[in-house]
């Protein structure tokens, strides 16, 4: 598999305050990562290391092969690390014009990348009267005219409507299985889980997991229990030993089992034990259920 990007123990300080710690993770082509983690995670800031806007403190981290320069190598990137910005009275396809003679790229694609985007057809409109969702577009398109083998991403929906985040996604969706390989940071849980492949997530800067969306997901689920007597319930399921952990939420129990169990063999050994269930129910782990087990919220 070819490796698109290499992150070796990278840190960032900001005075007293350790904004990435230890960062360590690769980026291989083909697939669509989301780095994920609350506002202050250390998101921004690991893509504006690589990105070279931002100097490590320590660490190192290489594009490609990392035989030639950063600067070489993000000739073949795109990303969108702020909000869109472009000269508000020129037009779509002016401003794209523009961005084609700073990065030295021929003018051929602006039709095809505006077309894919969705806006050919307001190519000739000023910034200025195009929405949010619009501009966050334009932006991708942007992005694209270099036809970059990666594409990075700055939480792409943050301040879009609901119209708008389904249009970015079905794009990076869409992007993504034209072969580019895509990096995103987000704090929406939603987000990661229905367009990314693998996910890294951060807390205060430090790497809590690394790997695919469906290796977090592919857990034995778990169970929610009622009883009448919650303390006796929550006694008998700390002694199964098929389940890793119980704890208690909303008045209910939720159980962990750490291998298959069925819910009629947990009802079953309750009914043994004496506890009638007024509530049991096996449901499958979520992303944001796992991303709050890992991070303790």
């Amino acid at each position: 598999m070819e490796t698109i990007l290499t992150v070796k123990h990278l840190s960032k300080n900001f005075g007293h305050v350790r904004a990435v710690n230890d960062l360590s993770f690769t980026i291989e082509k083909g697939y669509v990562y989301g780095i994920l983690g609350p506002n202050g995670s250390g998101k921004s800031t690991t893509l504006g290391m690589v990105l070279n806007v931002v100097n490590p403190s320590s660490g190192t981290f290489f594009w490609f092969s990392g035989e030639s320069t950063t600067h070489q190598a993000l000739k073949k990137v795109g990303a969108i690390i702020e909000r869109p910005n472009f000269y508000p009275y020129m037009s779509a396809l002016q401003n794209l014009q523009l961005v084609c003679k700073i990065k030295e790229v021929p003018q051929t694609k602006i039709q095809e990348k505006l077309e894919l985007v969705g806006l050919w057809d307001r190519r000739n409109s000023p910034f200025n009267s195009f929405s949010l969702g619009m501009k966050q577009r334009l932006a991708i398109a942007s992005a694209l005219l270099n036809d970059p083998e990666i594409l990075i991403l700055d939480e792409p929906t943050n301040g879009l409507d609901p119209q708008g985040i389904h249009q970015i996604r079905e794009l990076i969706r869409q992007i993504a299985a034209q072969g580019t390989t895509i990096l995103l940071a987000s704090h929406l849980l939603d987000e990661v889980e229905k367009v990314c492949s693998h996910v890294i997530i951060l807390r205060k800067g430090v790497n809590l997991y690394t790997g695919p969306v469906a290796g977090m997901l592919g857990s034995h689920g778990y169970f929610e229990l009622k009883a009448e007597d919650l303390t006796a319930l929550k006694y008998l399921l700390e002694q199964e030993p098929n389940l890793s952990r119980v704890t208690e939420e909303n008045e209910m129990l939720l159980a962990y089992p750490d291998g298959p169990l069925e819910a009629e063999t947990l009802n079953t050994r309750c009914y043994e034990a004496g506890i009638v269930l007024s509530h049991l129910v096996k449901r499958k782990t979520n992303l944001e259920r796992q991303f709050l087990e890992l991070t303790n919220a």
